[in-house]
């Protein structure tokens, strides 16, 4: 059984910055392939960004260049570092792996 616990939202001020942490336990992290979503208010919930086992990453068009997926396989943790904030990321944060999803964290970037 896979759980994880993301951290790191807030609220913060358009142009800010916010790193989201998602710690991972009960498997075998360095092989999973890990995805940060998100959910806006009466909007679907959208993968933004994902790392493989071996580092690679993707990016939503609408967040690349301003977003950097990491992990730290010693930690079993994968950040979401979060730059030039803009009004339109305010969403609930949720990491996942396979079928495994954590609480979410909330991110709410103010005008």
């Amino acid at each position: 059984q896979v759980q994880l616990v993301e951290s790191g939202g807030g609220l913060v001020q358009a142009g800010g910055s916010l790193r989201l942490s998602c710690a991972a336990s009960g498997g075998i992290f360095s092989f999973y392939t890990m995805g940060w979503y998100r959910q806006a208010p009466g909007k679907s919930r959208e993968l933004v960004a994902s790392i493989t086992d071996s580092g690679s990453t993707n990016y939503v068009d609408s967040i690349k260049g301003r977003f950097t997926l990491f992990r730290d396989n010693a930690k079993n943790t994968v950040y979401l570092q979060m730059n030039s904030l803009k009004p339109e990321d305010t969403a609930v944060y949720y990491c996942a792996t396979s079928d495994y999803w954590g609480q979410g964290t909330q991110v709410i970037v103010s005008s």
